[in-house]
């Protein structure tokens, strides 16, 4: 059971989106159903399950009340699923990986989901991107190669670009497991101008999905990946969720 007041509160925190890759799965909505908590279902497109990696490097991060302050960056990997639950679009996500100790220290105890701590390696020259990432504690790894692009891939269960795009802006809310506290924390995304391009992915591995104990074969299938840039952005924290009784 949760603690009487489980939930992870912060002040406005504000800065700038540098890069945003969201690297997106199409996967067996049965399959996914099994991975998440209580009262959560998948939010399916043309019969899947959305799944995924959003790779994301921070900048200029602090109090949106305290302006004055230097602001930290951070490069961070967050494993997620698209879910529905009640009348509510968001994303739940059961891996967070971050190369800030700061963020590993302070995650799910003062700011929303624990932060594992890991190692990034990211070349971003001339609309390439070359981007590793490896956990500290050696349970998640990830490795994209992708060039920046203006064709959508036709093989994507997404009719468009713009399809695709406005899906994953409305999973602005995400939960995070917070094993210390037994709950779900909550995180809300804000964005002034929600803006993506495509990305023709070259070479996509991770841990997580391609783990088959995880997806048996034939479950699971890399579908696109999104890119933004240079985007302000804020966060806020959101109502915590109890797994166990599903009490906000």
């Amino acid at each position: 059971m949760c603690d009487n007041d489980p939930q992870v509160r912060i002040p406005a925190i504000q800065g700038i989106i540098r890069r945003r890759i969201l690297a997106n799965y199409r996967a067996d909505p049965k399959v996914v159903a099994t991975m998440l908590p209580p009262g959560m279902r998948p939010k399916l497109q043309s019969g899947f399950a959305m799944v995924g990696i959003c790779l994301i490097r921070l900048e200029q991060i602090r109090p949106k009340a305290l302006p004055f302050l230097p602001g930290i960056s951070s490069e961070n990997a967050a494993h997620r699923f698209a879910v529905e639950l009640d009348e509510t679009e968001a994303v739940y996500i059961p891996r967070r990986d971050t190369d800030s100790r700061l963020n590993n220290l302070v995650g799910g105890r003062i700011f929303p989901g624990v932060h594992h701590h890991a190692r990034f390696s990211v070349r971003d020259e001339q609309g390439r991107i070359a981007l590793q990432m490896k956990s500290s504690d050696d349970v998640t790894s990830v490795h994209v190669v992708a060039q920046e692009t203006g064709v959508f891939p036709a093989a994507s269960c997404f009719d468009s670009l713009p399809a695709a795009s406005d899906f994953f802006a409305a999973g602005s809310r995400g939960y995070s497991d917070n094993l210390r506290q037994r709950c779900l924390d909550c995180l809300d995304l804000e964005i002034d101008e929600w803006k993506t391009t495509a990305l023709d992915v070259q070479k996509i591995r991770s841990s997580f999905f391609d783990d088959p104990s995880r997806f048996p074969a034939g479950s699971i299938e890399f579908d696109h990946a999104l890119l933004m840039r240079d985007i302000s952005h804020e966060w806020h924290s959101g109502p915590a969720l109890n797994p166990q009784r599903w009490e906000r």
